[in-house]
């Protein structure tokens, strides 16, 4: 592994002011491992962490568009690599997956158009929030920006100290590529 200021911390190096977090979500992935380096963030992330993947009013298909999309959109190998092995377990085709990449058609395509919005333009426009809010409701449109959010957050991190993909799903992409 490359020198880094922040490389994710091991289960010697893990913050007692945060050591319950170890044994759930936070020990689990070299992101949250990385994210430890800062015990506070860490610990106020939780919670949202909690609504944006696993109580999303997206539901998690949608919300799983939503995450490869923007970690396409970043450029971020970690998002994509896990993601691709999280939608893969929800039943995604790699057809489907690897049509994240492209302009998709149908329900992806009007949520990857969003993304890309919120990522190019910082906003959704009004026509394109008429064309999500009988899709997706108005809780689904802000629970996708926060998703963007949440997401593009995770990416920075990663990607600025060049944190590796945790090794299960290294071993995954490397025997099953996209």
């Amino acid at each position: 592994m490359k020198s880094t200021p922040c490389p994710p911390l091991s289960d010697a190096e893990w913050p007692e002011e945060i050591a319950d977090l170890r044994f759930g979500f936070a020990g689990a992935l070299n992101v949250y491992r990385t994210m430890a380096h800062h015990p506070a963030l860490l610990l106020a992330w939780a919670p949202l962490r909690q609504h944006v993947v696993k109580d999303t009013s997206l539901g998690l298909e949608r919300s799983e568009v939503v995450i490869l999309r923007t970690g396409v959109r970043l450029g971020s190998d970690y998002e994509w690599a896990h993601h691709v092995s999280r939608a893969r377990a929800l039943g995604f085709s790699d057809e489907r997956i690897a049509a994240l990449r492209g302009q998709p058609e149908g329900e992806d395509g009007l949520i990857v158009r969003a993304v890309d919005a919120l990522i190019d333009e910082k906003r959704l426009s009004e026509a394109l929030k008429q064309e999500l809010e009988p899709v997706i409701g108005v809780h689904g449109i802000i629970d996708l920006i926060a998703t963007v959010g949440f997401y593009s957050v995770l990416g920075y991190l990663l990607m600025t100290y060049e944190t590796p993909i945790d090794d299960n799903i290294a071993a995954e992409m490397a025997a099953r590529p996209l």
